[in-house]
């Protein structure tokens, strides 16, 4: 076997040769992904290396120790790192790997610069990343330099961290090699990681992290990065999250040595990038899941507008089984911290400040580990923490990977947890929302409806649908109840109950100077809702109550007395023309997604003009509402709105929800609460569902979501209409769920098997 090969040589089946990142490398070479040129020093050539040195022996002697000890584990690390450091490196090995690097030059026409990257033969596996376990040299020129970086490499397959990784995932240390690839630099101006699916829950989601300089700070966690997601099936960035950047990782112009800076002050809260690249780096992520048939988590780099990938490699933190989410904290104690929430789950415990690898005896079984950043080095007390924080860091970072691996609840980059926790306090850490409490939490409503509905004793399994089954909520006091038909969510949670359940009206509130109680108040009934059934959305309509429910309240005295309530001053109209009440509900919402509930959407009731829809966007921005983080929809109750639906689609809407009862009333001119004309409403007349097909037709074409709230979802004969429809959602009354959703799965069953018979 040769001592190196090119690059553009090998592929996903010489991993043996070259290791799983120089075998991913080659195999994207292959495929005409965008990849920088290089060699690979074969695993052959290093393990020929420690047999003709004769080191072999005294090297595995060194690493039979308990890695659970860490003293024992350092000593092991020192004698193994001295052994391939001291020994000699036979001529030919040396002189091959001189010779391919001059080679590499004469191609590029100069001498270049190049990545020295460890790429050992049990790493990057479906099952086991090694994320950080050896090391990288980056900005390395001169034959010289190169050389002795590759040696390094090999030195780092015997570090520490490796050893105990390897152990762990039980590896045999002799039966692991390493490949060192030299590649050609990519002096990124922004650089990051992307994941091609959503690297918890394995949902379609192309999650993109990306920060200023080379993305060693991304993968290190020393920058908290920006964060984009794509939804894979629309093809649209549906979240986008814009980091403070402190610092940046770069290609000193003087020295050529890898250099850590401040970002400049103009570039620490600026975007990253742009939505084509955005959109571009996606389409990559999904060409190389398709290619290898598993998720993958990906390194890029963007030099002079060129993207480049850099690896690429299984993701391994995916759930193979669709578990229950674990209970989430109820949230009825203080927040500390807010932050990314890296890893699901929730626990509690003492906090324990590390702030290097020699603290990490502080942590016992169970112990909240809280760090600026974890390194590889911390991995053995990561694996006895029940908990960890971090100030710096993304979905990508060390802390992230090595948490969602070992099932342990992760918040990270929440800037100052190593500031605002001492140690010995007690925390809980819900690594779901990314949010930390102070004290032991109570657990949400949420373990009680992860449970399986039980009759007799007897386990009740839900069909699975396409057509997802969703629960309309009236109060927060019925939250509980919806969240056990196991309802992939809230399709309506009506906001005007709640208010009207507090007995006096918003504007007696406005008009007390008592905002900041209403407000509470609304936080509070959502709050129980959102909790229940995070992270499913919660879809929550804003002021929907006629003038003459809100006369018989305190502070409704001035309300107008109008002919016919049902056709006058409500919802959107009221909203937009009583501006005042309409923010204090988005400030409400805000608060909401600053606690972690960004489950909970924005739904617009009785709009019918695209007009209603932007002013209301123009006053949530106002008030400073990220509309990339949180869904905004409207309610499709009359025909001014559906028959103009491509006006909202155009204006960016997010999802559509049918109010069937107001819809029939203002399609049929018939006043659904008049007994004399009773019999002439049916929302299953046929103006009714053309009105409804159109709008399903439109959405599904353009990506969005569209959804049925009103009381006709509840009905079986209305359900099967919908699923023949394409409709994403039917939100249904909380004793229909049940049979709702058995309708939608005999529905299903019966299209598919009218699709084949049709085509047979």
């Amino acid at each position: 076997m040769e001592a190196v090969v090119w690059l553009e040589d090998v592929g996903k089946e010489d991993l043996s040769i070259v290791g799983g990142k120089g075998a991913s490398l080659g195999e994207m070479i292959g495929i005409g992904v965008p990849v920088p040129g290089g060699f690979a020093v074969t695993a052959q050539a290093f393990r020929d290396f420690i047999n003709r040195a004769g080191i072999a022996d005294k090297l595995f002697e060194a690493l039979n120790v308990d890695v659970n000890q860490e003293t024992e584990l350092h000593r092991a690390e020192q004698t193994a790192k001295k052994l391939i450091m001291d020994a000699k490196v036979p001529k030919d090995i040396e002189e091959a790997i001189k010779t391919r690097y001059e080679e590499l030059c004469k191609r590029e026409g100069k001498q270049v610069f190049v990545a020295v990257r460890s790429s050992a033969t049990a790493e990057d596996l479906p099952d086991a990343s090694f994320a950080g376990q050896q090391e990288t040299y980056l900005n390395m020129r001169g034959a010289e330099d190169v050389f002795n970086a590759v040696r390094k490499c090999w030195a780092s397959l015997y570090g520490a961290r490796a050893i105990f990784y390897r152990v762990e995932q039980g590896f045999e240390h002799n039966k692991v090699n390493l490949s060192a690839i030299v590649q050609l630099m990519v002096d990124s101006e922004k650089a990051g990681v992307m994941f091609s699916s959503q690297p918890s829950t394995g949902e379609p989601l192309v999650v993109i992290e990306a920060a200023w300089g080379l993305g060693e700070s991304v993968v290190s966690g020393s920058v908290s990065p920006d964060n984009y997601v794509v939804d894979r099936k629309t093809k649209k960035i549906v979240n986008r999250y814009i980091a403070t950047k402190e610092i940046m990782i770069t290609r000193d112009a003087k020295t050529h040595k890898t250099t850590t800076a401040k970002v400049p002050a103009k570039k620490k809260e600026a975007v990253v990038l742009t939505d084509k690249e955005i959109i571009e780096l996606a389409r990559y992520g999904e060409i190389l899941e398709e290619h290898y048939g598993l998720p993958q988590d990906i390194e890029w780099g963007v030099e002079k507008n060129k993207i480049y990938i850099l690896q690429s490699r299984p993701i391994t933190t995916i759930s193979s089984e669709k578990k229950a989410a674990g209970p989430a904290a109820s949230g009825s104690g203080k927040i500390l911290l807010n932050g990314l929430g890296a890893a699901p789950g929730v626990a509690s415990g003492i906090v324990k400040i590390i702030t290097s690898g020699r603290d990490l005896d502080k942590i016992k079984q169970g112990d909240i580990m809280v760090t600026k950043m974890t390194m590889p080095d911390m991995v053995p007390g990561m694996k006895r923490a029940g908990a960890i924080v971090t100030d710096e860091g993304g979905m990508a970072c060390h802390a992230a990977i090595v948490s969602r691996e070992l099932g342990c609840p992760a918040v990270v980059g929440t800037k100052k947890a190593t500031s605002i926790l001492k140690d010995g306090m007690e925390i809980t850490v819900d690594g779901g929302k990314g949010i930390v409490y102070e004290g032991i939490v109570a657990q949400a409503a949420q373990a009680k409806a992860a449970i399986p509905a039980t009759a007799g004793g007897v386990f009740y399994s839900k069909p699975v649908t396409a057509t997802e089954i969703k629960v309309n909520v009236s109060e927060p006091d019925r939250a509980e109840a919806a969240a056990a038909t196991q309802a992939d969510g809230v399709g309506l949670l009506r906001i005007e109950h709640m208010i009207l359940g507090m007995g006096k009206t918003p504007n007696w509130y406005i008009r007390s100077g008592k905002t900041e109680e209403y407000i509470s108040e609304l936080i509070s009934g959502i709050k129980v809702v959102a909790d229940a059934f995070y992270p499913r959305p919660v879809w929550v309509r804003t002021l929907d109550a006629p003038t003459d429910e809100f006369r018989a309240m305190e502070g409704g005295e001035g309300e107008p007395h109008e002919h016919n309530p049902m056709l006058g001053w409500r919802g959107i109209r009221r909203d937009m023309t009583e501006t005042d009440h309409f923010r204090l509900e988005v400030k409400a919402f805000k608060r909401l997604h600053e606690m972690g509930l960004t489950n909970v959407g924005i739904m617009l009731p009785m709009v019918q003009h695209v007009s209603e829809f932007q002013k209301a966007k123009s006053i949530m921005r106002d008030e400073g509402l990220d509309l990339d983080k949180i869904d905004v929809g409207v309610m499709i109750e009359t025909p001014g709105a559906a028959l103009t639906i491509e006006d909202f689609i155009e204006d960016g809407i997010d999802f559509i929800s049918f109010g069937t009862n107001d819809l029939t009333q203002y399609t049929l001119a018939v006043d659904r609460n008049n007994e004399n004309v009773a019999g002439l409403y049916s929302e299953l007349h046929p103006a009714v569902l053309k009105l409804i097909e159109y709008v399903v037709e439109q959405c599904r074409e353009a990506g969005v979501k569209t959804s049925i709230c009103g009381q006709a979802g509840s009905y079986p004969e209305m359900a099967k209409k919908l699923v023949e429809m394409g409709i994403t959602s039917i939100s249904a009354n909380i004793d229909a769920v049940a049979t709702v959703r058995d309708t939608v799965a005999r529905s299903e069953k019966i299209l598919i098997l009218d699709a084949l018979r049709n085509r047979d």
